[in-house]
C-alpha cells in the first residue's frame, strides 16, 4: 500500500500534526480563551458571551466530523442541540439536579436519536440527505413544541444550574466558564485523535473514493453511522451546556434556521480543520452580538459580510491564516 492511501499512518501524531501551525494556532486560541476573564473582571455579560461562543463551538466541533471530514451536509444538526438541552431541563424539572446524571443522560439521548435517524438518513446522498435531515430536525421540533406538560412551544426554564456531586461550582459564572473551555478542549482533542486514527483515515477515503474504500474491504456505511453517532452525542453535551447557561431551552432551539448557522460556521471557519470551526463559531457569535448591539438591521450587515468571506476566503478564515503566515 502507498503512501497516498488514505490509510497510510500520518507522520506524527494525530494531535500534533507535521505542521507546526497545526500546533501552534488551535495552543493560540485555547490560550486566548483560558485569559479572557482576566482581561473582563466582574463583566458577566461579556463572560457570558464568551461562554456561549465556545459551546457553539463544540457543537460546530460536532458538526465539523461530518462535513468536514465525510462531507455529510446535516441541515438538521440543531435537533441534537435542542434534545440535549431539553434532557437537562427535564431531569431537573423531575427533581435531578446532578450534572454526573444529566450530561450523559443528555449525551445518551443525543446518541441515540443519531443512531436511529442517522441508520435512515445515511441510505441517502447529496441533496436527498439535506432534506431528510431537515426532516427529522423538523420532526424533533415539532415533537417539543406539543409537549404541554413542559412548556410546550414556550420553552421549558430551569431553577438553577446543575450541581457537580453536589458542589454547586457551576452556579459561578467563572467557574462555569473554565468547565466549559475545559470541555471544549476535551472534545477538541477526541475527535482531533479520531480524525488522525485508521476511523478517520476511513472516513476521508470514503468521502474521497467510496468505490475504493468498499474494494479494501471497509463498509462505508458502518464508518459514516460511528461517525454520525458521536456527531451528535458531542452535540448533544452542548446542548446540555446552553440549557445550563442560560437556565432555558425551547423548541426555537432546535429549527432549521439553527442548523444553518451551525453550517455558516463550520465553513467560514475552515470545513476539516476542527479549530477552524470553533474559530468560525466564535467568530459568528462575537460578530453578531457587535453588529446587533450598532443597529436592529444589523443581518443587513452580517449577510454580505458572510458572502465577502465564503468569496475572498475560500477554505474559510483558518485557510486565510494559513495563507497570511506563510
Amino acid at each position: 500500500m502507498t503512501d497516498a492511501s488514505p490509510l497510510a499512518a500520518p507522520a506524527t501524531s494525530p494531535v500534533l500534526g507535521s505542521d507546526w501551525k497545526r500546533l501552534a494556532i488551535p495552543l493560540i486560541l485555547f490560550a486566548g480563551l483560558a485569559v479572557m476573564p482576566l482581561f473582563f473582571p466582574g463583566d458577566r455579560y461579556t463572560l457570558s458571551l464568551i461562554t456561549r461562543a465556545m459551546i457553539f463551538g463544540i457543537a460546530a466541533l460536532s458538526l465539523d466530523l461530518i462535513l468536514g471530514y465525510g462531507a455529510l451536509v446535516s441541515f438538521g444538526h440543531a435537533a441534537f442541540l435542542g434534545l440535549g438541552g431539553y434532557a437537562a431541563a427535564i431531569l431537573m424539572f423531575h427533581g435531578t439536579n446532578e450534572a454526573l446524571i444529566a450530561v450523559p443522560v443528555a449525551i445518551a439521548v443525543g446518541a441515540l436519536f443519531a443512531l436511529v435517524t442517522g441508520a435512515i438518513s445515511l441510505k441517502t446522498r447529496g441533496v436527498y440527505f439535506i432534506m431528510i435531515t431537515l426532516a427529522f430536525g423538523q420532526m424533533a421540533f415539532f415533537t417539543a413544541t406539543s409537549l404541554s406538560a413542559y412548556g410546550g412551544d414556550d420553552g421549558l426554564r430551569m431553577a438553577q444550574r446543575n450541581v457537580v456531586a453536589g458542589a454547586r461550582i457551576l452556579q459561578n459564572d467563572t467557574s462555569f466558564y473554565f468547565v466549559v473551555l475545559g470541555l471544549l478542549a476535551a472534545c477538541y482533542l477526541v475527535l482531533r485523535t479520531l480524525v488522525g486514527s485508521r476511523f478517520g483515515r476511513v472516513l476521508r477515503g470514503a468521502k474521497e473514493n467510496e468505490r475504493r474504500m468498499r474494494a479494501l474491504g471497509f463498509d462505508p456505511f458502518r464508518y459514516r453511522l460511528a461517525a454520525y453517532v458521536i456527531s451528535g452525542a458531542v452535540c448533544a453535551l452542548a446542548g446540555a451546556l446552553f440549557a445550563n447557561l442560560g437556565l432555558f431551552v425551547a423548541p426555537a432551539y432546535m429549527t432549521w434556521p439553527r442548523s444553518g448557522e451551525l453550517i455558516a460556521m463550520v465553513v467560514l471557519g475552515g470545513t476539516g480543520s476542527l479549530h477552524g470551526a470553533i474559530i468560525g463559531a466564535v467568530g459568528i457569535i462575537l460578530v453578531e452580538e457587535w453588529l446587533a448591539e450598532l443597529t436592529q438591521h444589523w443581518k443587513v450587515i452580517f449577510g454580505p459580510l458572510v458572502v465577502l468571506v465564503a468569496i475572498f476566503a475560500r477554505g474559510g478564515i483558518i485557510r486565510l491564516i494559513d495563507r497570511g503566515s506563510r
